[in-house]
C-alpha cells in the first residue's frame, strides 16, 4: 500500500470503523435533525405564551427571535470545534468540554464541565417534575370533565416522578439508546404534536373570542420592581427554550463522514433552529392573543383550555413520551461524553 492511499485509509477509517478506530459513525443530517429539536423542544414551549404576556407584543416576539440568532451563531462556530486544528481531517472533541480543553486549557475546563453538568442537572429535573405535572393534569382534566371546572381536583405528583425514574432505569439498560435516530425521531414528533394542539387551541380561543388580547407592555405589575422582576423571569424561559449548545458536540459526533461533520452539523441546526423558532412563536403569540393577562404558566397544565379534554389528555401524553426520551437522550449523552474522556 502506497502512502497516499495509507494517508486516505487513516483520515476516513476503514471498514467498521471510523479514523479515530470506534465503530463508524452512520448518524444523517434527518437524525441530527431530530436530535436537536428533541433537546430544544420541551414542554416550556407551553409556557412561552406567559413569557411573552409579561413582555408584551413587542418584547416577546423580539426576545424569542434575538434567542434564536444567538443560538445559531453560536451553534455555527461550536461545530467548528469538533476536529481540531483541521475541521476535516483533525483529531475529534468528542464532547464540550473536550472542545474548551483544546481551545482554552485545563482550568477552564473544569468549569466549562461544572457548568454543563449544572445545566444538565437543573434539565433533568424540569423534565421529571414536567412529567409529574402532565400526569396530573390529565386526571384533573378527566375530573373536570366529569365532575364541572369548579370541582376541588388535586392530584399529588410525587409517585408520578418515582415512576418516572423507575421508566429511566430500564430504559438506561438499553444499549447506545442515544445513537438510536428513531426515539429522537419519536420524540421530536411528540414535541411537534402538543405544540400543534397548543397553537390549534389558541387559535380557536382567538376566533371564537373574536379578537386579540394583550398590550404591548404585557401585563400590568403593582410596582416597578415586580415588573422587572417578571420581566427576568419570562426571559430566563425563553432562553431556558433553547438549551441544546451545551449537547451539540455529542450530536455531532454521532454523524458519519463525509461529507465534513461540521457542515452536516451547520445545516441540522439551521433546519431545527427555524421551525422551533417558528413554533415558539406561534404559540408564545396565539397563547397570549387568546388569553391576554390571563395566560396561565403553562398552556395544558394550567388549564388554559378545558375542552375538548380528551384533546388536552393526548397533548399531555404526548409532552410525557417526548420527555421520556428526551430525558434519557440528555442523559445517555452525558455518561457517553464520560466513558469517552475516561479513554483519552
Amino acid at each position: 500500500m502506497d502512502a497516499k492511499n495509507s494517508l486516505q485509509i487513516t483520515r476516513t477509517g476503514t471498514g467498521d470503523y471510523d479514523d479515530d478506530g470506534r465503530a463508524k459513525r452512520t448518524g444523517t443530517l434527518r437524525g441530527a435533525v431530530a436530535h436537536i429539536i428533541t433537546a430544544v423542544i420541551g414542554s416550556g414551549v407551553l409556557s412561552l405564551a406567559w413569557s411573552t404576556s409579561q413582555l408584551g407584543w413587542i418584547g416577546g416576539p423580539v426576545s424569542l427571535l434575538c434567542c434564536a440568532i444567538v443560538t445559531y451563531i453560536s451553534s455555527f462556530l461550536l461545530s467548528d470545534c469538533y476536529r481540531n486544528p483541521d475541521s476535516v481531517t483533525g483529531k475529534r472533541n468528542y464532547s464540550y468540554t473536550d472542545a474548551v480543553r483544546v481551545n482554552l486549557g485545563q482550568k477552564r475546563t473544569w468549569l466549562a464541565a461544572f457548568l454543563q453538568f449544572l445545566t444538565l442537572y437543573g434539565t433533568s429535573t424540569a423534565y421529571v417534575i414536567t412529567t409529574a405535572t402532565s400526569i396530573s393534569a390529565i386526571l384533573k382534566s378527566n375530573c373536570y370533565h366529569k365532575e364541572g371546572h369548579e370541582a376541588p381536583c388535586n392530584y399529588g405528583g410525587n409517585l408520578y416522578m418515582v415512576l418516572f425514574g423507575l421508566v429511566q432505569i430500564v430504559m438506561s439498560f438499553i444499549p447506545d439508546l442515544h445513537s438510536m435516530a428513531w426515539v429522537s425521531i419519536v420524540a421530536a414528533l411528540m414535541s411537534f404534536t402538543y405544540s400543534f394542539i397548543g397553537l390549534g387551541l389558541g387559535i380557536a380561543t382567538v376566533v371564537e373570542n373574536g379578537r386579540i388580547q394583550g398590550g404591548l407592555t404585557g401585563v400590568p405589575a403593582a410596582n416597578y420592581s415586580d415588573k422587572f422582576w417578571l420581566i427576568f423571569q419570562a426571559l430566563s424561559d425563553i432562553t431556558f427554550s433553547y438549551p441544546y449548545a451545551v449537547l451539540l458536540l455529542e450530536i455531532q459526533d454521532t454523524l458519519e463522514s463525509p461529507p465534513p461533520e461540521n457542515q452536516t452539523m451547520k445545516k441540522a441546526s439551521m433546519v431545527a433552529i427555524f421551525i422551533t423558532t417558528f413554533f415558539y412563536l406561534c404559540c408564545g403569540c396565539f397563547g397570549y392573543a387568546a388569553f391576554g393577562n390571563a395566560t396561565p404558566g403553562n398552556l395544558l397544565t394550567g388549564f388554559g383550555f378545558y375542552e375538548p379534554y380528551w384533546l388536552v389528555d393526548l397533548a399531555n401524553v404526548c409532552i410525557i413520551v417526548h420527555l421520556v426520551g428526551g430525558y434519557q437522550f440528555q442523559t445517555d449523552a452525558t455518561l457517553v461524553f464520560i466513558q469517552k474522556s475516561q479513554l483519552q
